[in-house]
């Protein structure tokens, strides 16, 4: 029984992506309301991303960003994980929609960080400001946390900023960097 209900969810998914009737910014409200009410659990969505080519996992885990936006607390361990592999995929939209995806759930995760560090530290030199600014934005949530990966996270912070030619990019870092109790 249970897998017939996600057969017809991933159906749902497919489906509402396929529609060229819907707009693309309507789709990815409509997964994320799905994601916030919970008629469409994270696990499904994530099962259903995992087979897709980058443009629909990249509306899929944007869908997710809106949604762990307002409800951090609808995303689970396997959530994290997925995102952090995503993080190396090759299309810059799926590295950067995981990247706010990781910003916006860090704290649920504290003591999980090392390896999403490592995959948005490789980032902040990729080639994509886009890429870079979510990068920031992610690793700057996680600065904010204060955890034992301070220790590494703030010199290595410090170099990305004098090597990073973008001033937005800079004050991220800059003001994640002030808000650390002294």
């Amino acid at each position: 029984m249970e897998d017939n209900k996600a057969t017809l969810l991933r159906m749902t998914i497919d489906e509402l992506l396929k529609d060229k009737e819907i707009k693309s910014k309507e789709k990815t409200e409509k997964l994320s309301k799905w994601l916030i009410e919970k008629s469409l659990p994270i696990d499904e969505l994530l099962a259903f991303a995992e087979k897709q080519k980058d443009p629909v996992k990249a509306t899929c885990i944007e869908a997710m960003e809106y949604a762990t936006q307002r409800h951090p607390e609808i995303a689970d361990e396997s959530a994290l994980v997925f995102v952090t592999q995503m993080l190396t995929a090759k299309a810059p939209r799926v590295k950067w929609e995981s990247a706010k995806v990781i910003g916006n759930i860090a704290h649920l995760f504290s003591d999980k960080l090392e390896a999403p560090i490592a995959n948005l530290l490789v980032n902040t030199e990729h080639e994509g400001t886009v890429v870079r600014w979510s990068a920031a934005f992610a690793l700057s949530q996680i600065l904010k946390l204060e955890t034992s990966n301070n220790k590494g996270l703030i010199s290595a912070i410090v170099a990305i900023c004098e090597k990073e030619e973008k001033k937005s990019i800079q004050k991220i870092y800059l003001d994640a960097l002030k808000k650390l109790k002294k």
